[in-house]
């Protein structure tokens, strides 16, 4: 009787793996971060986005794995996360911080991805297309909480009683990076490459733990891409395990980013029209960049004249942070300092007035191709005849975009 307690206990404390503490540690890092992968590989960029198309071995392992480790649904998550760009920011949205608070759906996230998955009409209309065959609706989706009780068993049998620690990890580690810190923080704060049309920020350039997810601008921007990196100091590991799954021949990429192409400086024509639209957050980007550099050359001037302290210099400040964003993206608070921004700087207002001129190019649905195309040829015009070298340069450079 005494070597069976002992063995109990021996089980309890080692688990039948009989792992070190630091491999233990080393499980659970793995474990947890298939689970990321599988999320935004196969949940967010390949059903939800339809960005890639994967193969029956990495579909079904994919499928396997959340069902063993979240107890998601394919097309609860499917839907409510399509619902969540088609309302995105608003009283709609089933998550968003700028309607609920960062808080709430830091704390909340979970709860609010659960009750939005009782919302029959959000199922039944942004769910198409995903997984509707006989594992999914007799196992996966009938019994979506069997799967992690079994994740629990395993993990028990493993590693002893530290195996229901590791198994807690593994239940909150998607409600806290995925509900809270993309759905959550994603929105309200980090760096933004692109004017999106909602909140969506980058919130570091370079991480392994969110599978790529951490780009949510990027992501924003081009919600079709597969790849959610950008720019030469953005790392996307997401997009490493897709191309790998590409060259095994089990995934197929269907879109990524466009990418801006430059060539000979041309008269502007429908092409050119075509290519400014199809690339015209990246083009704001650029013009972004040429605003940002007119405010930063008043602010230096200022300071040297040892207005540091000044009124106008914290007008300035403001102006940097918030006139290459779009009007209604700029809190209504902050409107009368940057009005005596701009009546303070004829160029810098200048460049403001022709840069929501060069946006209707594209936000006008009530205009002819044709006038369109007369528009950016006398955007182009006024431009380089602005005497603003900012303009002038911008404008050349628009010139010699091209599809």
């Amino acid at each position: 009787m005494n070597d069976i307690f002992n063995a109990l206990l021996n089980w309890l404390d080692t688990g039948l793996a009989g792992f070190s503490a630091w491999q233990l540690v080393i499980y659970t890092l793995v474990v947890t971060h298939i689970t990321i992968a599988a999320v935004t590989i196969f949940l967010h960029r390949s059903q939800a986005h339809r960005a890639l198309d994967l193969g029956p071995i990495p579909s079904h392992f994919f499928r396997f794995w959340l069902w063993l480790t979240t107890g998601m649904v394919t097309r609860e998550w499917v839907a409510i996360h399509r619902k969540h760009h088609a309302k995105c920011e608003t009283e709609e949205d089933p998550h968003s911080p700028q309607t609920r608070g960062l808080r709430k759906v830091m704390a909340e996230g979970a709860e609010l991805y659960r009750a939005e998955a009782k919302n029959a009409e959000t199922i039944a209309k942004y769910s198409r297309g995903t997984p509707d065959d006989w594992i999914e609706n007799h196992l996966y989706s009938k019994y979506s909480w069997q799967g992690v009780g079994l994740m629990l068993i395993i993990n028990v049998a493993l590693f002893g009683a530290i195996g229901a620690t590791i198994w807690a990890i593994q239940m909150v580690w998607i409600p806290f990076w995925a509900a809270g810190i993309v759905n959550g923080v994603g929105h309200y704060w980090g760096y933004r490459n692109f004017e999106a049309p909602d909140a969506s920020t980058n919130l570091i350039p370079w991480t392994l733990i969110i599978g790529g997810e951490e780009l949510h601008n990027n992501h924003h921007t081009y919600p079709t891409s597969a790849k959610f990196s950008v720019k030469p100091y953005e790392f996307d590991i997401g997009w490493v395990y897709i191309r790998a799954l590409e060259i095994l021949g089990w995934a197929k990429v269907r879109k990524t980013a466009p990418k801006l192409s430059l060539g000979e400086v041309k008269p502007a024509d429908a092409r050119t029209l075509e290519a400014l639209i199809a690339n015209r957050y990246e083009v704001m980007a650029t013009y972004a960049r040429g605003l940002k550099e007119v405010c930063a050359a008043e602010l230096a001037k200022i300071k040297a004249e040892g207005g540091r302290h000044s009124e106008r210099f914290a007008q300035f400040k403001l102006a940097k942070r918030w006139l290459h964003r779009d009007q209604d993206r700029i809190p209504a608070s902050l409107h009368g300092e940057l009005a005596h921004a701009r009546a303070a700087s004829p160029v810098i207002d200048k460049l403001v007035t022709m840069r929501e001129e060069l946006r209707q190019l594209w936000t006008r649905t009530n205009v002819s191709a044709e006038q369109l195309v007369a528009d950016l040829q006398a955007w182009c015009r006024r431009a380089e005849e602005s005497g603003i070298a900012e303009l002038q340069a911008f404008s050349m450079r628009l010139r010699a975009v091209h599809a």
